[in-house]
């Protein structure tokens, strides 16, 4: 989904602080010698915490000993990641979630103390998400699709009996966002666009539906005080940025509760709600706020220097307080805060230790204007070794979504790229998060054109710098990204002199046509953002690489996983087959145990190694 507008600009042409140095060449198995850290839940006696981890190879639960920092190995799978959903109240047992293979079709599983491991939602097709544990703790509420492949019902498990409750059938094509304290009210939303929704509140015993949605805007809920008195909604109605409101349930009246000139992601409170968090979308990164409910003032967090706050989870007892530290120089760090000595300690250090940060970049944000004098934001990362005499090729990176954001913060592959000298121009061109609804929906049935325009003025910013080869600049990007790449190599053929597409749409008509049942919900708005493929096939025939694929000049690579749902193998098989009948340098690599993203260690490994291999080949070497 998306959100919001560009705002101040800073100049043009930013001086950067970092001094000129050639740094350390670091190989792509040494950055993926790094550990990627997930989650941090409390356990029962908050003694440790649970957590989902890279460090086997692929993601495994891991427990972190927090007075010892000691991580210890739960899972041993060595074919699908397991993701930590939380420890079982009042007791050691673990939840947790798991696909295959990448295809998306999750099922929430048990794991006992004595080892034993139960798949609690074992319909073969049956896609399962938790939605929190009951007020007494006895039982938790998930989402599944069990009944009608394209809508979640709503149902609640009993822990002892392991039997589950049918709690609201989904027959209006609603999404459920949150459940009371009580288990009596429910919210709901219903996509009307990607940028307008309605949100009500839906009373489970007498079955009355109220909308608080009042006029054309996003709404998504944000929590139900502890006794139920109040709920709590995030909303851009009547404003740019989205903020935070509360809904008195007893009068039926809402109050501005918080806003700033950034999005409100996301606000809850603490057990018992003596504390209230609220993240915000700050340009790029996370600003956290902390509120002490009981006295009104801020939680005076720790100083990070360089690094942000980008998540944080408080105990049940709300004395301690568990911090995801990020930087776009090493992947996230796990902490833990006390609130009554103000101690904090580091229970995690994810980067290989062979690998000095010096040598690594931090990530600038910088602005440029577009075709049409639109000011777009966009995230940089400079080499170290780029000068005037030292001219290094360039990258126009082009982000998920459509509707998403490039962020301040670490990838593995951007880093690599950049440590190999690769000058990196992160684009959040035009429809994405992050800047207003107004710039959020400037894309809407104009993908391939406005916004592709959007990342060729970021390459245009990239060659006005001194230090760059302004011949030698590519376009990389997964998903969206990866459709935005192909329609640069195939509608701008003469602008990137080579393109990386990561599993990106090149026929519109079949992917529209073929999305996940489960996606049913959002189906429809999704048809307003980009087109429907029977009312619109011929702007979607128009704006789909693979029909137009003799037109495209240069060097291609794809990547694809055989196991995505999103973006079928189909669409990469087809375009490759077209790019060599037309005799265009094209290298394809695809993954069997993979879906819409890579996260196996050894295939981001030898994937990522290839895209370096092959831009050398066509950034660096050829003249």
């Amino acid at each position: 989904m998306k959100y919001f507008i560009y705002l101040m600009a800073f100049l043009s042409l930013p001086v950067f602080a970092q001094q000129n140095q050639e740094p350390e060449d670091y190989t792509i198995e040494q950055f993926y010698e790094n550990t990627r850290i997930g989650g941090g839940y409390f356990s029962p006696e908050e003694d440790k915490i649970l957590v989902s981890s890279d460090k086997s190879g692929i993601f495994n639960l891991f427990e972190i000993d927090i007075s010892s920092a000691e991580m210890q190995q739960v899972t041993s799978s060595e074919e699908d990641s397991y993701f930590a959903i939380d420890y079982v109240p009042n007791s050691e047992n673990i939840l947790y979630s798991a696909d295959k293979g990448g295809n998306e079709i999750n099922h929430i599983y048990l794991l006992e103390e004595n080892g034993t491991s139960t798949d609690l939602t074992s319909g073969e097709n049956e896609k399962s998400q938790f939605a929190g544990w009951n007020n007494e703790k006895t039982g938790f509420y998930y989402l599944s699709n069990k009944r009608n492949p394209q809508f979640f019902d709503l149902y609640e498990m009993d822990m002892q009996s392991r039997e589950s409750e049918l709690i609201y059938k989904n027959e209006e094509n609603l999404s459920f966002e949150d459940i009371s304290h009580n288990g009596k009210l429910i919210a709901l939303t219903k996509a009307i666009t990607t940028s307008e929704n309605k949100l009500y509140l839906y009373h489970l015993e007498t079955e009355e539906m109220t909308e608080l949605s009042e006029e054309s805007a996003q709404y998504s809920a944000s929590g139900f005080s502890k006794n139920d008195e109040h709920f709590y909604y995030i909303t851009n109605a009547g404003r740019e940025f989205k903020s935070l409101i509360a809904y008195n349930l007893e009068t039926n009246q809402s109050s501005n509760l918080f806003e700033t000139n950034w999005d409100v992601m996301y606000s809850y409170l603490s057990e018992n709600d003596k504390y209230r968090v609220i993240g915000i979308n700050e340009d790029g990164k996370n600003s956290l706020i902390i509120e002490n409910t009981e006295t009104g003032e801020e939680v005076d967090l720790p100083d990070m220097e360089n690094e942000d706050i980008v998540a944080v989870n408080i105990s049940n007892s709300e004395e301690l307080m568990r911090l995801t530290i990020g930087t776009a120089k090493a992947p996230n760090n796990l902490y833990i805060y006390n609130f009554s000595s103000g101690e904090l300690k580091k229970l995690t250090n994810t980067l290989n230790p062979k690998i000095n940060s010096e040598d690594l970049v931090s990530a600038e944000v910088v602005r440029y204007e577009s075709f049409d004098g639109l000011e777009i934001p966009a995230i940089y990362y400079k080499p170290h070794q780029a000068t005037k005499n030292n001219k290094v090729p360039a990258l126009v990176w082009v982000h998920g979504g459509p509707g998403g954001q490039s962020r301040v913060g670490y990838s593995a592959l951007i880093q690599y790229l950049v440590n190999q000298g690769y000058a990196i121009l992160a684009v959040n061109n035009r429809g994405s998060s992050g800047y207003g609804k107004s710039f959020f929906k400037m894309d809407d049935k104009k993908h391939g054109d406005e916004d592709l325009k959007d990342c060729i003025w970021g390459k245009k910013w990239l060659q006005q710098q001194e230090y760059i080869d302004s011949e030698k600049i590519g376009i990389l990007g997964g998903s969206y990204g990866g459709y935005m790449t192909m329609a640069a190599m195939t509608f701008t053929p003469d602008e990137f002199k080579a393109g990386v597409n990561i599993f990106g749409v090149t026929n519109w008509l079949r992917t529209l046509k073929s999305i996940p049942p489960y996606w049913e919900a959002f189906r429809e708005a999704l048809y307003e953002e980009m087109g429907d493929p029977v009312k619109d096939s011929i702007a979607l025939y128009n704006k789909s690489p693979l029909f137009h694929a003799e037109q495209v000049k240069n060097p291609v690579m794809v990547l694809q996983g055989a196991n995505d749902p999103r973006v079928l193998q189909v669409e990469s098989d087809e375009i490759v087959a077209a790019l060599k009948e037309n005799d265009v340098p094209v290298e394809y690599v695809v993954f069997e145990d993979e879906g819409h993203g890579f996260i196996k260690k050894e295939n981001e490994i030898e994937g990522y190694r290839q895209i370096r291999q092959f831009l050398d080949k066509y950034l660096k070497e050829e003249d």
